[in-house]
Formats: structure tokens, sequence, C-alpha cells
């Protein structure tokens, strides 16, 4: 298959890797996003797979905001290709998905049709998830409802954050992803209807998402902070001053109220709606990670989290 590949974060790179390294399969172009400015005066920063792509000695397309511009349309259409992969990218418009003549993929970190959206590993795991998993499917019109191709599904630890369900999906995409191209290309794909019915939503993150409400039960606050880390990161408040919270675990029964914190066993212990957490890694404003027990002994005293 040629094939021109779509990406940005790291997140596609292994994906990226292995269709590189494919001996049935040829990558004719890359697009990405274009660079980023760092800062005021410090120039620009290539995406992680302009970086990737420019190593592998690929030619790169960086695309502007509009992907519906005239011009990006034209210089995609130059490409004889016979297929686009799709990973991690933005909308692409239904002129440009006709371009290729086998259509195209994508590689979604859910299993389809649970958590369409943004941010599936985020909701899969703050929903308290015990499996997630990779689809690859063909692209349609509306975002994240084509046929599937195949999937593959991983179970999701009590205690995992979502960067190490990330990490794992990455790879264990790049695998499956190829696995689908090699099924286009032998056209022995038998593409299976998602079931709309049971499609749930996984959108943006924003700040206010992302604070945590010790009112709701300990297993729901300890989802939110692992399903938030590394990023966006769950947040709260103590003496007015925020509180980044990225790893915890569910803790045992004690008489705190919602918020209130306090040393357990030299641990730092919260209160929740019904039960406890037990935060193990935070980081104070303007500081950097710290455990819960050194969190403790800078505090020197119980408190409240707001």
């Amino acid at each position: 298959m040629r094939i021109i590949f779509f990406g940005t974060p790291d997140f596609a790179i292994p994906s990226l890797q292995r269709i590189y390294s494919s001996d049935d399969h040829t990558i004719e172009a890359v697009v990405t996003n274009r660079d980023k400015r760092r800062g005021r005066g410090s120039g620009t920063r290539p995406t992680p797979i302009k970086k990737k792509a420019l190593e592998l000695g690929l030619p790169v397309i960086e695309a502007g905001d509009d992907l519906s511009d005239k011009d990006f349309f034209e210089q995609l259409k130059t490409y004889e290709v016979d297929l686009y992969v799709v990973v991690a990218f933005r909308i692409l418009p239904e002129e440009i998905l006709e371009l290729p003549e086998q259509g195209a993929v994508n590689l979604h970190a859910s299993l389809l049709p649970k958590y369409r959206g943004a941010a599936p590993i985020h909701w899969a795991i703050m929903n308290g998830e015990s499996k997630t998993g990779c689809t690859v499917f063909f692209i349609d019109p509306v975002v994240d409802t084509g046929d599937i191709i195949k999937q593959k599904e991983t179970d999701i630890g009590p205690n995992e954050t979502t960067g190490e369900v990330y990490g794992r999906l990455k790879e264990m995409g790049g695998d499956l992803l190829v696995e689908a191209i090699d099924e286009v290309a032998a056209d022995t794909v038998q593409p299976i209807p998602q079931d709309d019915r049971q499609a749930t939503k996984a959108p943006k993150l924003d700040k206010q998402d992302c604070r945590i409400d010790f009112n709701q039960p300990a297993g729901e606050v300890h989802n939110k902070i692992r399903g938030l880390s590394p990023i966006p990161t769950a947040w709260t408040t103590v003496d007015d001053k925020r509180l980044n919270l990225y790893k915890s675990h569910v803790g045992p029964d004690q008489s705190l109220s919602p918020g209130q914190f306090t040393s357990w066993n030299g641990e730092l212990i919260a209160g929740c709606g019904r039960g406890t957490v037990i935060l193990d890694q935070v980081q104070p404003e303007g500081s950097k990670r710290i455990s819960g027990s050194d969190f403790l002994n800078g505090y020197q005293s119980d408190g409240v989290f707001e």
C-alpha cells in the first residue's frame, strides 16, 4: 500500500515506525501540524511526528489551521496513494477523505463505540473501566463512527494512570494498525458496523473538569486523580494555593469529613463523601512533585482541601 500518514503527538510515533519498517507498505508523505512557537524569541519546535519523520527521511507536509484550504488539498492531490492512515490528528474534510483509492483508516485509543472523542483514555479511567484498548476503523464524515476493522483490548489496573495506559496503547496500537493495513491491502477486511446505541463520549477536558470534589465517593475521587495523571492533572486547593494530585489509592475507613486531611501511618489521607483516599504523589504550587508524606512534613498540621 502507498500511504500518507497523518499524525502529530508522540502517541502516533510507534504507528509511523511500524508502517515504515513494514516490507509491504510505503509512506509517501507525512502530514502533521505546523511547528509550535516555544515562547517569545525562542523560535519554534517541531511536532513529535515531524521530528520522527525527518529522522526517517520522509517528506513532511505541514497542515495549517484550515484543513479545507485549497492549496493543502491540491498538495495532497499530487500524491497517488492507496490509503490515508490517521493517528491522533484533526478531523479531515470529506473531500480529502475521498482522495485515496482505499479511503482512510484511523487508530483510536478506545474500544469503539465506547469513548468517542478527544480524550478516550482519560475518560475510561475516570469512569473506572477495567478494560480499554485500541480500534482501527474506516473513517466516515461523522467522527469516530466508521466501520471497525480490528480491535484489541487490554486490562486497566486499579491504580494505573492515564500516562501508564497511554504508553501501553501507543505501542499496542502500532502493531494493530499494521495488521489492519495488511487486511485492507489483501482485501480480507470484514468490517463491523458500530452500534451507536452503545456509544459514549470522551470530550476534551478543561481546567474545571480537573478540580477534585472530595464530596464524591473515594473510588470516584481516586479514578479521577489517576485518569487525569500526568496531564491535564487533577487539582485542589489548600490555604488558597493550588495542589496538583498525581497518584493515589483508596484508603481505609476513617472518620474524616470531605476534604479533611491528616496523617495515617505516615501517609497523606483525605476524607471523601464516602471513604478516604491516600494521596501518594502531589505537587504544591510553585514546587516539584513530592510524596504525600513529604507534603505532610512540610505542612505540619491537619487541614482541609477545598
